[in-house]
C-alpha cells in the first residue's frame, strides 16, 4: 500500500519547479546580454589614455579618459566582450594598461552618456600597432 499522498507526480515537482524557474529566468538572463542600449549604425572615433582595463567575466571593461570639448576630460566606460572570448583572440589581463594611448572605435550608448561598446579589432595604440599581434597571438610587450 501506498503511503499518503505520494504519487509519481508529487516526486517530479522539484524537478518541474526548477525546470520552471529556469525557463522564467532565460529571458532576463538574453535581456542583460542585449547591445540595444548601444547605437550599433552610428560608430564613434575616439582617442584617449587608459584609467583602468576590467579583464572578467561577463564583460570586459576599458575607461578612457577622453579630452571632450574645450579640452575638458571626458570619462568613457567603454563595455566589451567576454574575458573567455578575448583570450580566444590572444587578449590578456596585461593587454592594456593605466596610460596606453589608443585609438578606438566604439558603437556609443544611444541616451550621448559617456559609454559604448569596444570590439578587439577596433582597438589599436595611438601609434597604430594592435593591441595583440593577429599572427602571434600576444600583447605588443
Amino acid at each position: 500500500m501506498k503511503p499518503k499522498g505520494s504519487s509519481r507526480v508529487s516526486m517530479l515537482r522539484p524537478e518541474v519547479f526548477f525546470a520552471g524557474a529556469l525557463f522564467a529566468l532565460s529571458p532576463s538572463a538574453r535581456a542583460h546580454h542585449s547591445f540595444a542600449i548601444f547605437d550599433q549604425t552610428h560608430p564613434i572615433e575616439l582617442v584617449g589614455t587608459v584609467e583602468d582595463f576590467k579583464f572578467g567575466n561577463p564583460h570586459t571593461f576599458i575607461v578612457l579618459q577622453v579630452k571632450g570639448e574645450n579640452a575638458r576630460s571626458v570619462i568613457w566606460h567603454l563595455e566589451g566582450r567576454s574575458a573567455n572570448s578575448l583570450g580566444w583572440s590572444g587578449w590578456s589581463p596585461k593587454s592594456l594598461k593605466p596610460g596606453d594611448q589608443l585609438r578606438i572605435t566604439v558603437e556609443p550608448l544611444r541616451s550621448g552618456a559617456p559609454g559604448g561598446a569596444w570590439s578587439p579589432n577596433k582597438v589599436k595604440f595611438l601609434d597604430g600597432s594592435p593591441v595583440v599581434s593577429a599572427a602571434e597571438g600576444s600583447t605588443r610587450r
